[in-house]
């Protein structure tokens, strides 16, 4: 079920905070030492963002697999102590050890850590396995995410424009001949969707809303975000309940040092805006599954596409296309 409440700020946990804070900066979930849920029902929930059920018994099968995968690669390269009752816990069980503290809250965490890389390459086999072209993927991701927001613009959530949209072949060709690292030829917006906010206080909790709904925390893309709309402690600081949260984020608070820069030499320096690259988790229709060669039959049923996200807010965006950061001259 896609959730369709928009979080208030004063209304979020250290949870929330933590996942915007690693969006904005374009950070990496495996440089966290621990979760912050809270209860049973916050670990479903990022569970269902992922599209995982465990009620579904291919679901909880296949969540136990890459556990038992994860467990045997930590013993059997690193002689990791995994004691028998953390390595029996179901993927809640392991997140909320992760939550918690002591020798089995770091267990739990280094499952999770390698559960995640296993996962996510399992997946990338199954997107490459698949008979499937681009476009019938990128199809996919457009369904979920105009799905997801259709039920937000019904619950009346302060979105002034959403669009969402393809680069088509001879944009692509241009912005990689414009990029002078040679490194930089992967395309990582070649679906992209874009919201402005009514207000710029809206802009953290309609990333809230993205990360529970479309894309987890732990798929952001790191080294793919640009912030240049908000400051992170600074609007923390300015808002009391995130205020008391501050002191309890686990990375060191100088990690954000100002607003991150803009990379394109193409983007003039006043363009304001929240940008980020996230892998999102997609099902694979049966019909499809059923296609594949037989050696995807033990990949899952998810796929990640990479799909470019910008958030900002109404005010910025007319500033933006009024000056020298217009799309025009852009």
């Amino acid at each position: 079920m896609t959730p369709v409440e928009l979080r208030k700020v004063e209304d979020f946990t250290l949870s929330d905070l933590e996942g915007i804070r690693l969006l904005l900066r374009g950070g990496s979930v495996i440089d966290w030492h621990r979760l912050n849920f809270r209860n049973d029902a916050e670990a479903k929930a990022l569970l269902a963002s992922h599209e995982i059920d465990l009620s579904n018994e291919r679901d909880l099968a296949r969540t136990e697999e890459i556990r038992d995968r994860a467990i045997e690669y930590l013993r059997g390269h690193f002689e990791f102590p995994v004691p028998k009752p953390v390595a029996k816990q179901d993927l809640v069980g392991l997140l909320m050890l992760a939550s918690s503290k002591g020798h089995r809250q770091m267990c739990a965490c280094a499952i999770l850590k390698v559960m995640h890389i296993i996962h996510h390459l399992d997946a990338r086999e199954l997107l490459f396995l698949l008979p499937v072209a681009d476009e019938e993927v990128f199809h996919l991701v457009e369904q979920k995410v105009y799905g997801v927001m259709a039920a937000a613009l019904a619950s009346q959530f302060p979105v002034m424009e959403f669009i969402g949209g393809r680069k088509n072949k001879d944009s692509l060709y241009t912005k990689l001949l414009s990029k002078p690292d040679v490194n930089a030829a992967q395309i990582y917006d070649k679906v992209r969707f874009r919201i402005v906010t009514g207000d710029r206080e809206d802009v953290f909790p309609m990333l809230n809303f993205l990360q529970r709904s479309i894309v987890p925390f732990n798929f952001i893309i790191p080294g793919q975000s640009t912030n240049t709309l908000l400051r992170f402690h600074d609007y923390c600081r300015s808002e009391p309940s995130l205020l008391k949260l501050l002191h309890r984020l686990q990375l060191p608070l100088d990690v954000e040092d100002g607003l991150s820069s803009i990379d394109n030499r193409f983007t003039a320096p006043s363009y304001r805006v929240v940008h980020f690259v996230a892998e999102v988790p997609v099902v694979v229709p049966p019909r499809l599954l059923e296609a594949a060669p037989v050696e995807t039959r033990d990949l899952g049923r998810l796929i990640f596409v990479q799909t470019e996200f910008q958030v900002l807010d109404r005010e910025t965006d007319r500033n933006n296309e009024s000056g020298d950061a217009s799309h025009a001259l852009y």
